[in-house]
């Protein structure tokens, strides 16, 4: 063959290459675990007060209705379902208006006030992680039957399996001094980190025994600068808690540690660290730099203490234009801070799966 044939080959050979790859890293699902960060509206669905299926919660999603979703619109993982070409939603597993051909392309089982310890679950009796890994395994069950068990065991291999929790162990938990926590008092600070580093470890191969391959393992936020505990630090001016920022660096440390570990234990897995801490600080540091005009207190109520049923739509100090603002509740961020983090995750982390 003549030399320029072959130039002219080699080209479209390498876009047919590109093709076929980018086709056969297309993510079908989005499979997802956690605390309220993730939350889609599990908590509805049983007896707990950690709950946000009223208004104002919500106002801002698609037909201005709360979900028990803990924002004023979407989650992160809403936003990451459709840059991977999915649903503009992940719902909820627990969520009795949708089945299981919803749940074939996106699901969430995740559960506000929950952590990788079962302690955690247990303050506001909550879903533990232990628990959200059983209704994964009879998800996959149904989506067996529902798409058969080549076509299911090819779903869970290729869909990205989103975990995005901790926070509450520290600040629902360890920190806690209504009521004090016995985990304080039994290990140190990083001790308890090693503690639950060893959870997730634990967690993550189980995901990889049940055929989940793509997994993204969230960190910590920077957890001093919330408003619920820039609202107790009185004596700094109600500036952000440095030494919770400090732990947060240091777990998010280890859980990246981990996956480095991870990907060579476990055989054609593909685990990737995803974490939100600098993004988020940067918009509490820079916020005119991202639109944000209100980074210390929330957009409901007073801002500073509310979340669940103390952010309620009869309170009059609710701010009338969320995207001003970082937070929606003491604890949670707004719509637009969510897609601002879910942009960066996509861009910087999770673009290896697209």
């Amino acid at each position: 063959m003549a030399p320029w044939h072959i130039s002219f080959l080699l080209p479209t050979l390498l876009l047919v290459l590109l093709l076929v790859t980018k086709v056969a890293a297309k993510v079908p699902a989005i499979i997802v675990f956690g605390d309220s960060s993730v939350d889609a509206g599990n908590n509805n669905q049983i007896p707990t007060v950690a709950r946000s299926n009223f208004e104002p919660y919500g106002r801002d999603f698609t037909g201005g209705k709360p979900t028990g979703r803990f924002s004023n619109g979407r989650l992160a993982t809403d936003f990451i379902s459709k840059a991977f070409g999915l649903k503009p939603t992940v719902p909820a597993y627990l969520d009795p208006s949708y089945n299981i051909s919803d749940f074939a392309t996106g699901v969430t089982f995740a559960s506000a006030g929950t952590g990788y310890d079962t302690a955690t679950s247990d303050v506001l009796s909550v879903i533990p992680l232990w628990k959200q890994l059983d209704y994964f395994k009879e998800y996959q069950a149904k989506l067996r039957a529902y798409q058969g068990g080549n076509e299911a065991d090819e779903t869970i291999n290729e869909a990205l399996h989103v975990m995005s929790l901790g926070t509450n162990d520290f600040l629902e938990n360890y920190y806690s001094t209504f009521p004090p926590s016995g985990r304080s008092s039994q290990y140190t600070t990083s001790q308890y980190q090693d503690f639950l580093i060893g959870i997730a470890a634990n967690f993550v191969k189980e995901l990889y025994k049940l055929g989940a391959r793509k997994i993204s393992v969230g960190g910590l936020p920077p957890m001093g600068c919330l408003p619920l505990e820039r609202t107790s630090n009185i004596m700094d001016g109600n500036d952000c808690i440095s030494n919770y920022n400090d732990v947060a660096l240091e777990f998010n440390d280890k859980l990246n540690k981990l996956t480095v570990s991870l990907n060579k234990e476990l055989p054609g897995s593909k685990l990737v660290f995803s974490n939100p801490y600098f993004v988020f600080l940067y918009m509490i540091r820079r916020p005119s730099f991202y639109g944000f005009e209100v980074t210390s207190v929330a957009c409901c109520a007073t801002g500073m203490f509310e979340m669940g049923y103390a952010c309620n739509r009869n309170n009059m100090f609710t701010c009338t234009d969320a995207s001003k603002y970082i937070f929606w509740d003491s604890f949670h961020p707004t719509e637009k801070a969510n897609q601002i983090i879910s942009d960066y995750m996509v861009k910087r982390v999770l673009t290896q799966f697209l």
